[in-house]
Formats: C-alpha cells, structure tokens, sequence
C-alpha cells in the first residue's frame, strides 16, 4: 500500500511565536504551519487560550528538539487579582467566590510567596490537558466531574512582586517545566485567605530563548506576502534550542564512525552529560549522551 505523501513545504527550523490570548496552542500552531505551508510542525508546550506569548514552533526535523525545550525552565510575566476565584483558576472560568482582599497586607504577599518558593507540591488543575484514564481533565470538568490528581513536585526556582494597585498584583515567575500558574496563583490566594485568579499571563522565556525575538501571526502574514524567502529568514536553526549543551567537532574519520553507530569514547566528560555534535565544517549532526563507560549514545536531529 503506498505511504500518502503530506502536503505542504520540507522546512527545518525554529519559529519564535508570539501566541495571541483568546485561542489554543494547537491553533496558533496551526495557523502557523499554514502561513509557512509547513509539511511538517509541533509546539513545545502548550499555553493556556488566556495566555500570549513566547510559543515554540518546530519544523521539520526541528520537532526532534522538542523534547529538550520542553523539559525547560520557563519565564512568566503574571497579573493577579486577590480576593476572587473562579472555576479554571484565570478570568477564562466562572466566578465561583469574592471577598474582600484590600486588608492584605505587602508583607503577609511576600511572606506567601516565600512559602511557595523553592521545590513545591503542585495539584494540577481540573481544567487542563492531563488525563485521567484516556481523557482530558478539562472535558470532565465541563461536565461537573472532579476526579483525584495525585500531586506533583515542581521548582519555583523564583516568584516576585514587581508591582501592585489594591488587589492587582504583577509578579515575575520562573519556574520548572510542569509548573501550572494558575495553581501557583490559586495557592498564594488560599495562603492569604481571601482567594486569587490569573488576570494576564504572557510566557516572556522557555530554555535559551527570550520574548524580544518573537513574531506575531499578523506579521507573519505580511512577511509572506513578499514570498516564502524571507518568511524563512524568520526561523533559528534547529541547534538553537541546544545551546546550553558543550560542543563538540569531531573530523571526518570520526563522523564516519559515528554516522556509521560505531561508539565513541568521550573519557574526559561526565557521565550523563549531553553534548553537541558537529563535523569538522561546523555542521550540526545530532546529540550525544556520556553512558557510565566513557561511550557516546547519539541521536541523529538534523
């Protein structure tokens, strides 16, 4: 039987996007891959619909990486408001209580944020992409199902107050890869005992990139309008999303080795460590990870 060939264009990269609020990852992911006409594409981890956005889109063999990005630290620039919760934990959800939060104090906020500071244990909430036995969480909760979730341990590598006007807090979060904001926020509201919600949420940082190289869908359209050529000038190479891993050239015999699944020995790096790999003209061929006998194991990525 013959392999249904894909539509669209062969390309290979990273696209730095910035996710509108008001739509899912998937499709802001999929617009992307249209404007490109992308035969192949995958993000790095979802956003929730109210948040925007540093959103990673691979293409092509770009969506090998998509593994290292996701188990990345991440950035959050975060508005809350005190004194209100709702269903989903975000202004997105139904309010479900309101009270007064105007006698909470900046030092009861400071102390609160402390104790959700460090290594945390994290519920996940009903309205996320999690499964329980084959399906979505959020499906469950639209229909008035709570089920149990076993709680999780995530770092808060860093949570502060950059700014406040009454009950609206603004506060930067740097956190690890499963880290769920709107719990955090939740959490902060239950510690001062008045309740709390996301407001705004926008992902400012994922592993080695930075909000200040982002793309908006609107200017990726116009982009395209002048033809495929400099839309693709909007991409980073794949070993992008690898930069903080060692480098290593190796020369031609050695490649050939290597393309060849001979081991290699790398006595002078630790064991578990992941490298780079690159010819001798400077060309990215893959990853390598140090075993406990000084072997290289390699996955090929480009």
């Amino acid at each position: 039987m013959s392999r249904r060939r894909r539509k669209g264009r062969s390309l290979n990269g990273l696209l730095l996007l910035d996710k509108p609020s008001g739509i899912t990852s998937s499709l802001a992911l999929q617009k992307a891959k249209n404007i490109f006409n992308a035969e192949k594409a995958g993000h790095t981890g979802s956003l929730d619909p109210l948040a925007t956005g540093l959103l990673v889109i691979c293409f092509g063999r770009a969506t090998k990486v998509s593994t290292f990005l996701l188990d990345s630290d991440k950035h959050y620039r975060v508005t809350l408001k005190l004194g209100v919760t709702t269903e989903t934990g975000d202004a997105d959800g139904q309010v479900v209580s309101r009270q007064n939060a105007m006698s909470v104090t900046d030092a009861e906020i400071h102390q609160a944020m402390t104790r959700l500071t460090g290594n945390v244990e994290q519920v996940p909430p009903m309205y996320s992409a999690l499964k329980f036995r084959g399906v979505r969480l959020y499906q469950l909760a639209r229909k008035g199902i709570e089920v149990e979730r076993p709680s999780r341990s995530v770092k808060v590598h860093q949570f502060s107050l950059t700014g406040r006007e009454a009950d609206i807090l603004h506060m930067n979060v740097f956190c690890s890869k499963g880290t769920y904001v709107r719990t955090l926020a939740e959490d902060l509201g239950q510690y001062l005992g008045c309740g709390a919600h996301v407001v705004q949420l926008r992902r400012t940082g994922l592993g080695p990139f930075v909000e200040d190289k982002l793309y908006s869908l609107p200017r990726l359209e116009a982009i395209s309008a002048s033809g495929y050529s400099l839309l693709d000038e909007t991409l980073l190479p794949v070993d992008d999303a690898l930069r903080s891993c060692p480098a290593l050239s190796f020369n031609e015999d050695m490649m050939k080795n290597i393309r060849n699944g001979h081991p290699v020995s790398l006595s002078q790096l630790s064991a578990q460590e992941m490298v780079r790999i690159y010819d001798a003209s400077g060309i990215f061929f893959g990853m390598g990870t140090v075993m406990e006998d000084g072997r290289m194991a390699i996955k090929r990525l480009n």
